[in-house]
């Protein structure tokens, strides 16, 4: 039988997500675990999790806890999966969540070949701006570089002493040695809240990032003596590509949109997208659009239209032939445009406050 991988350095496509359910253990997402859940919880495009009663019980009764995510700054700009991370972990944050943000300037040295140097550079330059324009609250959140941390990195040491190399390699597919030491530092990372005191802590990602989250509940049931909490997990779908394939993909660039981007290429792109209506008008105001197919209603759901009256409104119209494909396309175009105009202008105002960010300070 065929080894059942998710591969969090590889681009493949997973196609069934109540298959990823069953295959790797996930609870179904329920969104009534959670007071006032977000929109993408809501639409059930969060989907799966780890523990996550743990964390509802947090919440619901103000215990402590935390959530934790990383900054990748391989890139110059980030995507729409980016922007589903950030939403979530400011809906923790909201709900009482101690926030750390780490900028895994290691892991993209080992695995990305981008220098430290660089890393740096882009996280402050762009990355940790745009995850503040996208509604984190630098009041409430401590930051760290991976490189800094020497505890993180004395850690993942220690940790790697509780896993064989069959067992990384049953994981992750393969274990060559830099993919090894940025798994070992990713678990380092996502335990670091609970070196000083422990408790429970989500970890919001897509689900191609489940394995380091695994990993790390491995090696926390194997130090026992220490206590950790196992880390929850909180997944959400990928956003689809325009041209109907499950997820983005900058190697198919004329289907993805990335954050920010031009609104004259992004409106030629949803323009171009994969729709939903029908091959003529006549059939389309008799049989309504087949809005499931439709790549730009699933952007509109996942990302641009925030009031559910609102995308029921456009639901209906649309999925009734009222409204056309291109009507729905003017639509989402003009949101686009005022998502993207706010985002470059609110990275702008937290550039100009990156020096009053809360970074831990290392000895």
């Amino acid at each position: 039988m065929k080894q059942k991988i998710i591969d969090p350095w590889g681009s493949g496509l997973l196609e069934d997500y109540e298959k990823i359910i069953k295959d790797f253990g996930l609870e179904i997402f329920d969104s009534k675990l959670f007071p006032q859940p977000n929109r993408i919880m809501r639409r059930n495009v969060v989907f799966a999790g780890r523990d996550l009663k743990i964390i509802a019980d947090a919440i619901k009764h103000r215990k402590e806890y935390y959530v934790l995510s990383g900054i990748m700054p391989s890139n110059e700009k980030i995507h729409f999966g980016t922007k589903m991370v950030v939403e979530n972990i400011k809906y923790f944050q909201e709900h009482g969540a101690q926030t750390y943000i780490l900028v895994a300037d290691l892991e993209a040295a080992s695995t990305r070949g981008v220098t430290l140097e660089e890393a740096r550079k882009r996280a402050l330059d762009f990355h940790i701006p745009a995850y503040v324009a996208l509604g984190l609250d630098v009041k409430k959140t401590v930051f760290y570089f991976q490189s800094e941390n020497k505890e993180v990195m004395n850690n993942a040491y220690e940790f790697a002493k509780k896993i064989t190399l069959n067992e990384f390699e049953a994981i992750y597919g393969s274990a060559d040695p830099g993919k090894i030491m940025a798994a070992m530092t990713q678990v380092a990372d996502i335990l670091y809240p609970q070196f000083k005191e422990r408790m429970p802590g989500i970890i919001p990602v897509g689900v191609d990032q489940d394995p380091h989250i695994r990993l790390t509940r491995d090696i926390v049931r194997r130090f026992k003596e220490r206590k950790f909490f196992l880390p929850a997990g909180l997944y959400h779908k990928y956003t689809p590509s325009l041209d109907g394939d499950i997820k983005m993909s900058k190697s198919k660039p004329e289907s993805c949109i990335e954050l920010p981007e031009d609104i004259k290429s992004v409106k030629r792109k949803i323009k171009n997208a994969l729709s939903g209506g029908r091959d003529t008008l006549n059939e389309h105001r008799k049989l309504g659009a087949v809005i499931e197919k439709d790549m730009i209603f699933e952007l509109m759901k996942q990302h641009i239209v925030e009031d559910d009256n609102e995308l029921n409104k456009i639901y209906r119209n649309y999925k009734s032939g009222e409204m056309t494909s291109g009507e729905l396309k003017e639509i989402a175009s003009s949101m686009m445009e005022e998502f993207m105009n706010n985002f470059t202008r609110n990275i702008g105002q937290a550039r100009k406050h990156i020096d009053k960010l809360n970074f831990v300070k290392f000895k």
